[in-house]
C-alpha cells in the first residue's frame, strides 16, 4: 500500500470526523436561501446543511479529478 493512499485515507476520515463533530454540536435549525436557482427558503437542521455541503464538495473533487489518464506513456509494441 503506498504512502499516498494511506494519507488521503486519514485526511478522509478526519474530514469525516469533523463533520460528524459539527453534526453533533449543531442542532438548531439554519434557513438557506439561494434566489438565482431556489425560489423557496430551505429551513433544516445545521448537520443535515453540513453534510449537503460536503457531499457537494466531494462530488465536485472527484469530478473535476476524475478521468484524463489514457495511458499516454505507452508505446505499441514493434510487431504487434
Amino acid at each position: 500500500m503506498s504512502a499516498k493512499l494511506i494519507f488521503k485515507t486519514l485526511f478522509l476520515i478526519l474530514i469525516l470526523l469533523l463533520l460528524v463533530l459539527m453534526g453533533m454540536n449543531n442542532l438548531q435549525r439554519t434557513s438557506f436561501t439561494l434566489p438565482p436557482l431556489l425560489k423557496a427558503k430551505i429551513e433544516q437542521p445545521a448537520a443535515i446543511m453540513y453534510f449537503a455541503f460536503f457531499a457537494v464538495g466531494v462530488l465536485s473533487g472527484t469530478i473535476l479529478t476524475a478521468g484524463g489518464k489514457k495511458g499516454a506513456g505507452k508505446a505499441p509494441r514493434p510487431g504487434k
